[in-house]
């Protein structure tokens, strides 16, 4: 028993931490002016114990697998933007060139079905009083009934500029009064004269697809680009000079 009592006041004394004796009132003095003349030095950064302390393990407690995340975050990238609904009046976004010779513009012109002339001169007058006469018309994949001095909206012609003149070549039939002439298809010496009067972009159409329990929702928006067509002249039709009626 006396033994082992021995045994750990010999290990208390050794773990105990050594006392450092007390230091004379000069040096206490002596300290305390130099470490007031030192500069004054930021600590040194005291290193981690254990680095799971801060870099605690990752834990995943989801029930969905990584794919649906992915999904998620697609769906957030998605959505219109703030300035994307914000903008009532949005510009017509200028057009990159084509990189067409002007042949392969004349013939992609003609596919759809019409032909530039030119721009419009400012003494030119292509206007002229309202006549009892009508024409169809095919621009692209649609058809447009049309008479002198109309106006009508397309989609948006490429190569053609604001009051620039155009030749609408693919006439499907011309009416009057007094007679009719339908084509078959086409009335290939009928043509209508028009003047484009501006490029504009029709109303927002809301796009929304939802999938129902998949957290799957996408909504846009779509304007669709127009061309504004101002009807000056008809030919290939009989013409009385007593038929035209003043505006």
């Amino acid at each position: 028993m006396a033994s082992r009592r021995c045994f750990l006041r010999l290990l208390s004394s050794r773990l105990a931490p050594q006392r450092s004796q007390p230091l004379a009132p000069v040096s206490i003095a002596a300290r305390t002016l130099t470490s007031l003349s030192e500069p004054l030095a930021h600590p040194a950064p005291r290193a981690l114990a254990s680095p799971r302390l801060y870099y605690p393990s990752r834990s995943h407690f989801a029930t969905r697998s990584s794919g649906d995340e992915e999904d998620e975050e697609e769906h957030y990238d998605d959505e219109g933007s703030e300035e994307e609904w914000g903008e009532e009046e949005e510009a017509v976004a200028a057009k990159k060139p084509s990189g067409k010779t002007e042949e392969e513009k004349i013939e992609e012109a003609a596919e759809i079905g019409y032909k530039v002339v030119g721009p419009l001169g400012s003494d030119e007058k292509p206007f002229k009083p309202y006549e009892p006469f009508f024409a169809v018309v095919q621009i692209g994949s649609h058809q447009f009934k049309v008479s002198n001095g109309d106006s009508i909206f397309t989609e948006r012609l490429k190569f053609c500029d604001v009051n620039d003149k155009l030749i609408l070549n693919r006439v499907l039939m011309l009416g009057s009064q007094t007679q009719t002439v339908i084509g078959r298809p086409i009335l290939p010496e009928a043509s209508v004269h028009a003047v484009v009067e501006e490029h504009a972009l029709d109303a927002k159409v809301i796009i929304f697809k939802k999938k129902r329990r998949k957290n799957y929702r996408r909504t846009k928006g779509h304007r669709q680009e127009l061309t504004k067509l101002r009807i000056t002249n008809i030919e290939g039709i009989d013409k009385p000079d007593t038929v035209a009626v003043a505006a």
